[in-house]
């Protein structure tokens, strides 16, 4: 007998002992007291409910958290049942039957209560979870990205656990059972072994977080995008142009990923570049850029924009205005508007744009007479 059924076995014949007393009050009918047992557990059973539900459940609710409250209403039925349960088994377990019934007997009920409790666990790890899951902690490895991930990981070894108990409290030797697992795990390792490096690429990202849904990413492909959906097995980005990329995690998590939306806000940043004729007033570029950046809709004040004066070139003098938008999509636009108004301001200024030229000069090569 092994671990599990001993358990139960010495609850059920403490059980027993303890009730033996009061049995011999009601005479040696032992169906008659197997009866009475039966009913003394359903009236325990009631009892317990009650208190929980009505005593320990309105202490709970006057705490600040509800997780408290969550796990005392699931904590209900298990008790419920378990009481119920053994009272059953004591009461088999009373009458005068066979070793063999009596040992099928521990069985059943140590299967009952594994589910039982198995069940309680599941739902008390998901409450668990969750309520981790939504705190305000970023750096948290419980997030709600990677909260199906815990969940499913949680149900699926306290399955494994409860079956393995459940095989050992009918005796059932598990060595083969694990040897052939371990096999079938070896081969399914070998013939699905990029499905596994995209599996642990995903469960890798959702904890490390470089990016998260409704960041603009660019890859080092060149890709760049919207992230519409992080899965277990590969990343999809939305393109400016309305296009699905789907991109495997196992790739995602050996490429160098820049997140245009990370950092301390989602703002962006725009370099306008401009060049304007040797002989210009630069004072003057400068304001010019200035008014366009601090009246040009949708262009942040905080930061404040900036110009650079950047070099000296071969056909004139170079500038860069830098700017801030709200949102890394609203590039494209901002570019086109900053463009089309430094572009009419330079016109009306009286600014000249260069254009690259190059002057030819021909020496006389022709030997003198």
């Amino acid at each position: 007998m092994d671990e599990e059924t001993e358990i139960t076995a010495s609850l059920l014949l403490s059980l027993g002992n303890w009730l033996k007393p009061y049995m011999e009050l009601v005479g040696e009918n032992l169906y008659l007291q197997s009866l009475i047992i039966l009913l003394i557990s359903l009236i325990v059973a009631q009892l317990s409910s009650y208190l929980i539900t009505k005593v320990i459940l309105r202490f709970a609710l006057n705490t600040k958290t509800n997780i408290d409250n969550q796990i005392v209403n699931i904590l209900h039925a298990p008790i419920f049942f378990t009481v119920i349960l053994l009272g059953t088994g004591a009461a088999f377990y009373w009458l005068d039957l066979p070793p063999k019934v009596h040992d099928i007997t521990v069985s059943i009920v140590a299967t009952v209560a594994i589910f039982i409790w198995g069940l309680f666990l599941i739902r008390f790890f998901r409450i668990v979870i969750i309520s981790l899951a939504y705190r305000r902690n970023n750096h948290s490895l419980i997030r709600i990205e990677t909260l199906p991930l815990f969940l499913n990981l949680s149900i699926v070894i306290i399955s494994a656990l409860a079956v393995y108990m459940i095989f050992q409290a009918w005796d059932i030797d598990m060595t083969a059972w694990l040897a052939s697992a371990g096999i079938v795990g070896i081969a399914i390792g070998f013939a699905a072994k990029d499905t596994l490096a995209n599996l642990f690429s995903g469960v890798f990202i959702m904890v490390d977080a470089p990016y998260k849904i409704g960041d603009f990413i660019v890859l080092d492909s060149g890709e760049r995008g919207e992230v519409t959906h992080i899965g277990i097995r590969s990343t999809r980005i939305l393109t400016r142009d309305d296009v699905e990329v789907t991109i495997p995690n196992s790739i995602m998590g050996n490429t160098k990923i820049i997140n245009e939306s990370g950092g301390p806000h989602k703002k962006y940043r725009i370099r306008i570049k401009v060049s304007v004729a040797y002989g210009t007033d630069v004072e003057q570029v400068r304001n010019v850029l200035m008014d366009v950046a601090f009246n040009q809709p949708g262009i942040c004040q905080r930061p404040e924009p900036r110009v650079r004066f950047r070099s000296l070139g071969d056909s004139g003098l170079h500038f860069e205005l830098l700017c801030w938008i709200d949102e890394p999509v609203l590039r494209g636009r901002s570019l086109d508007a900053m463009n089309e108004q430094v572009y009419n301001r330079f016109l009306s200024e009286g600014i000249e744009i260069p254009y690259n030229k190059q002057d030819l000069y021909i020496k006389d090569m022709r030997e003198k007479e």
